[in-house]
């Protein structure tokens, strides 16, 4: 598989961006837990890409923790934003993704001129009417949309290994107090032991309620943070 490069971000660059951060999302199809944004930013001062990069979901946990210092050295800037189920209840999974992609560029030390984000959908633009539940900042910079980013574009390919990598380490975390739901393994995911899980001791308060979760067997939710 060809590795990702900066051939795109350099394309954009060219153009008269001079400050364009990588963004992904991950945590978009899980039962429990955030929806996580992570960005990356370069500008014309980065002139090699980062060997090994590649996107989070190709790489090992081991590689991906070994990435996240070398990609925070590499970049010029970075931040990961996250959305809690309890907004994704609230907003729908379009405007919680909204919502922890502009708090990732919130996090920044300075706007960009353009975002590179993955796939053909661009949830990161506010509506022209938007609800009043949307937190939209006065300036929200312009999308460029690229199918398969993630495997193509530097950037966005680092920018999900951070974005994984912290909502990893925030499921094994919340594991600590809710350990029948096997967050530590399947982060949150509709795994075969998950899945069982809400079966026998139903949803708790981190789980997507407006998602279709299995039936109960429990007469009670599960309580607690």
């Amino acid at each position: 598989m060809t590795s990702p490069t900066l051939r795109v971000e350099r394309q954009l660059l060219r153009a008269g961006a001079g400050l364009v951060c990588g963004m992904d999302e991950v945590g978009r199809g899980a039962l429990s837990g955030p929806v996580s944004v992570g960005v990356v930013m370069i500008d014309a001062s980065v002139r090699r890409g980062l060997p090994g990069v590649r996107d989070s979901k190709l790489l090992t946990p081991q590689a991906r923790e070994a990435l996240v210092p070398q990609i925070r050295s590499w970049a010029l800037a970075w931040a990961v934003g996250h959305a809690d189920a309890a907004e994704i209840d609230e907003v729908g999974i379009i405007g919680a993704l909204r919502r922890a992609g502009l708090r990732a560029l919130a996090a920044l030390p300075t706007a960009p001129d353009m975002v590179l984000l993955d796939g053909k959908h661009d949830w990161l633009t506010p509506p022209a009417q938007a609800s009043l539940l949307d937190e939209v900042p006065a300036d929200v910079p312009p999308v460029t949309m690229r199918i398969k980013a993630d495997l193509t574009c530097t950037s966005v390919a680092a920018a999900s290994v951070l974005a994984k990598t912290e909502r990893d380490a925030m499921m094994a975390d919340l594991a600590r107090s809710h350990p029948q739901y096997g967050w530590d393994g399947n982060k949150g995911y509709a795994s075969p032991d998950h899945m069982d899980a809400l079966r026998q001791y139903g949803p708790c308060a981190l789980h997507r309620r407006s998602w279709r979760l299995p039936e109960s067997d429990a007469s009670e939710p599960v309580s607690g943070g």
